[in-house]
């Protein structure tokens, strides 16, 4: 029994192009330089490393970091000296990754936090371009 009739060809073909230009989209939508909006939590560059979900063995296994710190994060720590020297970012919460700002939006997130009264859980929407691990802000809101 030869392979060509156990084995339909134009049925791969089928669905192997359509399969192909999928993949080919979804990753020129993670390319570096796509603009879009992002929600998530604000941090300093200094705290961000908290924010990295890990485990640790002593004195008893448990987790630490993560989203749960990201959200507890305090205005306070924000507005201390060494913390906004840092620079901000976001803490996505789609990729539980950390985005630090450009120039232009340290400076959106800092008039934003003047202007906020929030102690803590200050979830932002920031849209920009996505360059690795920075974003060039275009806007940034405090979400209620």
């Amino acid at each position: 029994m030869s392979i060509r009739r156990l084995f339909d060809w134009r049925l791969v073909s089928l669905f192997a192009v359509p399969a192909a230009l999928f993949f080919a989209m979804s990753m020129g939508a993670q390319t570096p330089g796509n603009s879009g909006t992002i929600k998530g939590i604000l941090l300093d560059t200094e705290c961000s490393p908290n924010a990295e979900a890990r485990m640790v063995s002593t004195p008893t296994p448990h987790f630490e970091g993560g989203t749960v710190w990201a959200y507890t994060h305090t205005r306070k720590c924000l507005l201390m000296p060494a913390c906004q020297r840092s620079g901000y970012g976001v803490y996505s919460l789609d990729t539980y990754k950390y985005l630090s700002f450009d120039a232009a939006g340290n400076q959106k997130a800092a008039a934003a936090l003047a202007a906020s009264k929030r102690e803590d859980d200050i979830r932002v929407e920031v849209t920009g371009q996505v360059d690795g691990d920075r974003i060039k802000v275009a806007s940034l809101k405090i979400l209620p």
